[in-house]
């Protein structure tokens, strides 16, 4: 089968090269997947660039992808929940990362059937945007009635996690721009604020929840809008060292990423504040409960440009430079 592969980590120019591998022998509790679609996203720059060595450092050459929709070819000995000719999709593990492949083994518990009401090329932009939103509603422990802020809630995460959390019972304020602003009242946005004409900071105020998609200075602005002792989790700052122990990571690194995010801590430190950093992970069974409440209010991911799989570097780069303002998709 074609797949594309990373060959050489670098932060410029990493060496990515479209080639024939085998696929991994079927496992008992594993599907073999016929990619239709795959995603790509910036964790497909992020690890191409090296920059997550420290967190998976993968042994090259190694197949990239991180998010794909497909249709059962071959379920394992063990495999109950599935069977071929089921249309599933995925964020893939990470130790199993290969999108990028026109076939793909990843154990059962990792994937979920799609949704009837999706095209494929939808599909596949949801997994990994709202696994993420449900994964930062677990860091958060978020409850019913509380409030929570989304930054920039008119891009693709905030389409996936407004309509999660509204069915979770949560009370959603958001930034966004003003062409949106009716669709998210209409997602069940509790309260709407236009980036370009108005100052969140100075409208919003002791809110239970954060949820940071920006990073950079505007988490510092976040915790100032956040009540005494109310939680922050970040898609976009810096992993802390909480993270890195729940990823199982070593001491060395745990106190690196302490260090990293030492100044966001202290800051939250002042007023009691909990904050800590998201790293998506497969789930099969929390990506399905995710689907069924998509599935009732209809959600459709943006989509942007098409590419062919010997075209993964121009998409890579398409990512990078933001051309396309919805997913980026591989289509096989």
């Amino acid at each position: 089968m074609q797949v594309a592969q990373l060959i050489k980590y670098d932060a410029k120019n990493p060496i990515i090269k479209l080639t024939t591998a085998p696929a991994k022998p079927v496992g008992d509790h594993d599907l073999l997947v016929e990619t239709k679609v795959a995603a790509v996203n910036p964790l497909d720059n992020l690890v191409a660039h090296g920059d997550l060595k420290l967190v998976v450092p993968y042994k090259l050459p190694q197949t990239l992808g991180n998010e794909f929709v497909g249709i059962v070819k071959q379920t394992g000995a063990a495999v109950q929940k599935f069977q071929p000719g089921d249309r599933v999709y995925a964020r893939t593990p990470l130790d199993n990362m290969g999108a990028f492949a026109e076939e793909i083994v990843i154990n059962e518990q990792a994937v979920a059937k799609v949704p009837d009401y999706l095209t494929d090329e939808e599909a596949a932009a949801v997994p990994l945007t709202a696994l993420t939103a449900m994964q930062a509603f677990d860091l958060l422990d978020a409850k019913a009635g509380q409030t929570l802020f989304i930054s920039g809630g008119s891009g693709s995460f905030g389409a996936m996690a407004i309509p999660l959390a509204v069915a979770r019972g949560l009370k959603v304020i958001t930034t966004g721009s003003p062409a949106r602003k009716a669709a998210l009242l209409d997602m069940g946005v509790s309260q709407f604020i236009d980036y370009r004409t108005e100052d969140y900071t100075k409208l919003v105020k002791d809110v239970d929840l954060v949820i940071d998609t920006l990073g950079g200075e505007e988490v510092f602005k976040q915790l100032g809008i956040l009540k005494q002792g109310g939680r922050i989790v970040s898609l976009r700052a810096m992993p802390n060292r909480t993270f890195a122990k729940r990823m199982g990571l070593g001491w060395g690194k745990q106190i690196l990423f302490g260090l990293a995010a030492g100044k966001i801590e202290r800051q939250a430190k002042k007023k009691q504040q909990h904050y800590d950093f998201v790293f998506v992970t497969a789930n099969g069974p929390q990506l399905a409960q995710a689907s069924e409440i998509l599935a009732q209010s209809q959600v459709r991911p943006a989509l942007g440009k098409r590419y062919s799989l010997e075209q993964v570097k121009e998409a890579m780069a398409d990512v990078a430079h933001g051309h396309s303002r919805g997913k980026v998709l591989i289509k096989f």
